[in-house]
């Protein structure tokens, strides 16, 4: 299959191919899609930014298209689950744009947003509906949505739903699912857990394997830098002085060192945003809004941001601080070189990190070439380090004190609990407006042009994965966060805001 045309694909959905410029399909949709639209169970392994997204959306809107059966009342036909909140977003815009031609409906629903306007979407029913596990639970309590008319499931990013905790939330939602349907799995990666979970929901399934499992992309050069906890920061800033860096992620293993970092471009005069769970909807549109345009070239994330930022030409990837969970290392510098572009990954590796460097090299099969400092650098000192580094540990934590905790600098009292500090992230879902990768013979992601739908609104609640077993509850007394989770279903104060769904394409 070199062409689209080459499918048979419904002509509504080739016109919407055709008008985009879409001609050549990536391998990931060449060999998914023909299955897919017979209605076989699918497994699919390949890499972010290799289409994905189109290679299970273009067969769905195949089957929809041949179809004039109407979605049952509070329920849907198609369920892509997804684990965060920005990548729901993008794969419903990506059905919006390869759709536009067809009558159906389709909505998108996660958590950090009011519930209300939600559940008047799905009232008369949708065609298609993109969850995160969390709110599809939330709205299935509160009986405003029945799993019994699913036709399709998706489940997106799967080895990151399970690195998430979902694995108790999936299969919660597989059970009310109805047996015959057909399920397609998509997975960067394919550890055994995922293995296991597809010989459980999948029947026959069609195999499709584009790139060897846990493999850095081709066109990716990486580099390592030794470097001291202490002098990443200098560091950091120094590469940042160079202007061929035109777009860079920069990624952290925490939240608060993700906002450490920013604080630090800041005082050097680099402008700089974070993105992560403890920002706002909002703030994390804007973040990514200046990110997408070129007004910030610098963009903080955390592991939740790393499969879930589709954004063109990032020129480089910078890992702050390695990942502890080897794949991840796969996924962050799957940012770059995206489109058949070229890319480069540096990631910063202090003594503690080594572990994690040797795991990395292990899974890749791979070593990643040790690169010196950048011509013009003269690291702190060790002892300057461990400064630096203890004094930013601290900064937070005179940051985060409550209003009326006390004179700066003082301990605050017993019941304003302790600030989080260095929390990994990863319990909650993450949001944004996605955007396609660069268009050149395949579709992917969503559109560059901002269309889609518009997420306000305070994170009342986010999604988030069960508690594991054994995991102690954190203080009454730690300061109420913004983005906690309300007592009572609902939407946590936000009645009235707007909530990220797509309009309803009109029906014939």
């Amino acid at each position: 299959m070199t062409q689209f045309t080459d499918f048979g694909l419904a002509q509504p959905v080739l016109r919407a191919l055709s008008e985009a410029g879409y001609v050549a399909p990536t391998p990931i949709q060449a060999q998914a899609i023909p299955p897919a639209m017979t209605g076989r169970d699918l497994c699919g392994i390949a890499q972010t930014g290799t289409g994905k997204t189109a290679a299970f959306a273009l067969p769905i809107l195949h089957r929809l298209s041949l179809s004039d059966r109407r979605a049952p009342r509070r329920g849907c036909r198609v369920l892509v689950l997804s684990p965060t909140r920005e990548l729901a977003n993008q794969i419903a815009e990506s059905f919006c744009d390869y759709g536009r031609h067809l009558s159906y409906t389709t909505t998108v629903v996660f958590g950090g947003v009011t519930i209300s306007r939600q559940e008047r979407a799905l009232a008369p029913g949708v065609d298609i509906l993109v969850a995160t596990p969390g709110r599809l639970i939330d709205l299935i309590e509160r009986r405003s949505l029945t799993l019994e008319g699913v036709e399709i499931l998706v489940l997106d990013e799967a080895d990151q739903m399970l690195d998430l905790g979902f694995i108790h939330a999936l299969k919660r939602i597989v059970k009310m699912l109805p047996q015959k349907r057909q399920s397609l799995f998509f997975s960067a990666t394919m550890p055994k857990n995922i293995a296991g979970l597809a010989s459980q929901y999948l029947t026959d399934p069609v195999q499709v394997a584009v790139t060897p499992v846990a493999t850095t992309a081709e066109r990716v050069e990486q580099q390592v830098i030794f470097v001291h906890t202490g002098a990443k920061q200098a560091l950091l800033g120094h590469i940042l002085r160079d202007p061929a860096i035109e777009r860079v992620l920069v990624f952290t293993r925490t939240k608060h060192g993700a906002d450490r970092v920013v604080r630090g471009l800041d005082k050097v005069g680099i402008a700089a945003a974070a993105i992560h769970g403890n920002k706002s909807q909002p703030q994390r549109e804007r973040a990514l809004a200046s990110f997408k345009d070129g007004s910030c070239r610098v963009l903080v994330a955390t592991d939740i941001a790393a499969r879930g930022i589709d954004v063109e030409a990032v020129s480089h990837v910078v890992n702050f601080d390695l990942p502890n969970v080897p794949e991840s290392y796969v996924h962050r510098i799957g940012r770059t070189a995206r489109a058949g572009a070229d890319g480069l990954a540096i990631s910063f590796c202090n003594d503690e990190e080594k572990a994690y460097l040797r795991d990395i090299e292990r899974i890749t099969r791979q070593k990643v070439p040790v690169a010196g400092f950048p011509e013009g650098f003269t690291p702190p000192s060790r002892q300057e380090a461990a400064e630096i580094a203890r004094e930013e540990e601290r900064r937070p934590e005179r940051q985060q004190q409550r209003p009326g905790g006390g004179r700066q600098g003082q301990r605050p009292r017993q019941q304003q609990g302790r600030p989080q500090q260095g929390r990994p992230e990863g319990g909650r879902g993450f949001g944004g407006q996605g955007q396609g990768a660069p268009r050149q013979g395949r579709p992917e992601g969503a559109r560059g042009d901002g269309r889609g739908p518009a997420v306000q609104g305070r994170d009342a609640r986010a999604d988030r994965p069960a508690r594991p077993q054994g995991e102690q509850r954190p203080s009454q007394g730690r300061p109420q966060r913004a983005d906690a989770r309300p007592r009572s279903g609902g939407g946590g104060g936000n009645e009235g805001r707007s909530i990220g769904w797509l309009e309803r394409a009109p029906r014939s």
